[in-house]
C-alpha cells in the first residue's frame, strides 16, 4: 500500500504554502511546528484536534477557501518522484498487487496518478472521503488491505510522514519510510528507511 504525497509525488511544500495562506487570511498565528501538523494528515482531523484555529468556521467553508488558495500562481510546483514511479512499475511487472491510501481527496489522487502515468496499475484507492478517521488511525490501511484481499501481516506500507508510518504500524503492517519530506530520525518506527524507493530490494510477495 502506497501513500501519495511525499511518497509518489512531493506536493507537501505546495500544501504547506496553501495552509499558510489560509492561516494568514484568518489572522491565525502559527510557527513551523504548527504548520507541519498538517503534513500527511486530513485537514479536518487536524482541525478537530485544534478547535482554536478557526473557531466558528465550518470545515466546508475552510475547504472552499483552501481550493481558492491552492490555485494561486505563486505556490511551489508539485515534484514528481521518478524513482518511486520506477519502483511501482517494477512491482507491477513482478505481479505484486498494490493500492493507494492517501489523506488527499479522490480527485487529486486520480489526477496525480494520471500525471505519473501509473493510475491503471493500482488495484484500489482509499482517499480522504473513504474513511471515518484519517492517519495516524489505521482505518485507511486496514480498508486498503481488505480491498486487496490480503491480511495486514502480508502488507507493506510505503510512507513519508510520521502519521502515515504510525498508521501502518497500528494496522499491523510492515512499513518502509521514505525521506522525501521528513528526516530519518522522525521515521524511526518504520521497519526500513530509504531516501528513494529504488533502494528497496523487493522480492515477490506471496499471500
Amino acid at each position: 500500500m502506497f501513500d501519495l504525497d511525499g511518497t509518489l509525488i512531493n506536493s507537501e511544500p505546495r500544501s504547506l504554502a496553501t495552509w499558510a495562506k489560509l492561516l494568514d487570511a484568518h489572522n491565525v498565528p502559527y510557527d513551523d511546528e504548527r504548520l507541519h501538523t498538517f503534513m500527511g494528515r486530513r485537514g479536518r482531523d487536524v482541525l478537530a484536534e485544534q478547535p482554536d484555529l478557526f473557531p466558528g468556521v465550518s470545515w466546508d467553508v475552510l475547504l472552499a477557501e483552501l481550493g481558492v488558495y491552492g490555485s494561486a500562481p505563486d505556490l511551489p510546483e508539485v515534484e514528481l518522484l521518478p524513482e518511486s514511479v520506477r519502483f511501482v512499475r517494477r512491482l507491477h511487472a513482478e505481479g505484486v498487487p498494490f493500492g493507494l491510501v492517501t489523506s488527499a481527496g479522490r480527485d487529486w489522487a486520480e489526477l496525480a496518478l494520471d500525471r505519473l502515468g501509473v493510475r491503471e496499475l493500482f488495484r484500489d484507492l482509499v482517499t480522504a472521503g473513504d474513511v471515518t478517521v484519517g492517519k495516524p488511525d489505521p482505518e485507511g490501511y486496514l480498508q486498503g488491505a481488505e480491498k486487496l484481499g490480503f491480511a495486514p501481516e502480508h502488507v507493506v506500507v510505503f510512507e513519508d510522514a510520521p502519521a502515515g508510518v504510525e498508521a501502518g504500524r497500528r494496522a499491523g503492517m510492515r512499513v518502509v519510510g521514505i525521506t522525501t519530506t521528513h528526516a530519518r530520525d522522525t521515521l524511526g518506527s518504520a521497519d526500513l528507511v530509504v531516501d528513494h524507493l529504488t533502494e528497496v530490494d523487493w522480492p515477490r510477495i506471496d499471500a
